[in-house]
């Protein structure tokens, strides 16, 4: 049972308690991870086709999230939003992309936009050209490693050897 006078005081501490609590919940919330470089609407807007070159590019936006593999006059500015819960797949929740497509001479011919509702799923090709190498048993990969240590004693000065350089 609660004393009689202890009674009044938790009466009294009731709302900080409560505030406490809340304040505690609130602290739980799921982190949002923002991911990439994506470029303020204003400065996208000070790049104009037929005009800015690749250098003005690269000085209002920044270095391009990735520079197209086979053709080094198409650069892309990527950004992502997603919320991961402990070990789950994370879940995007906001995908930008901004395609700045520059002609020979390093002039800029269009700047094209893609969001989430544009992202198409892949499925990969099961026929693709295997890595070179062996493949390994797990057997082999779990012993594999015996007999390939140091002993030690059969180096030249080796840390934590006979010549550590001390007196």
């Amino acid at each position: 049972m609660i004393d009689r006078h202890f009674a009044p005081r938790y009466q009294v501490l009731r709302p900080f308690i409560f505030a406490a609590a809340l304040m505690t919940l609130a602290g739980c919330g799921l982190p949002v991870n923002d991911r990439g470089n994506l470029p303020k609407a204003d400065l996208l807007a000070q790049i104009k086709p037929g005009v800015t070159d690749k250098n003005s590019v690269k000085a209002l936006l920044g270095t391009p999230s990735s520079i197209a593999a086979f053709d080094g006059d198409t650069w892309y500015y990527i950004s992502k939003q997603e919320r991961q819960i402990a070990f789950l797949k994370p879940e995007v929740l906001n995908q930008q992309v901004y395609i700045v497509h520059f002609n020979d001479k390093g002039i800029v011919t269009d700047v094209a936009h893609k969001g989430l509702p544009d992202a198409q799923n892949m499925t990969m090709n099961p026929d693709a050209t295997p890595a070179p190498g062996r493949e390994f048993t797990f057997l082999e990969q779990l012993i594999g490693n015996f007999g390939k240590f140091n002993a030690g004693g059969s180096g030249g000065n080796t840390p934590g050897g006979p010549n550590t350089g001390g007196p």
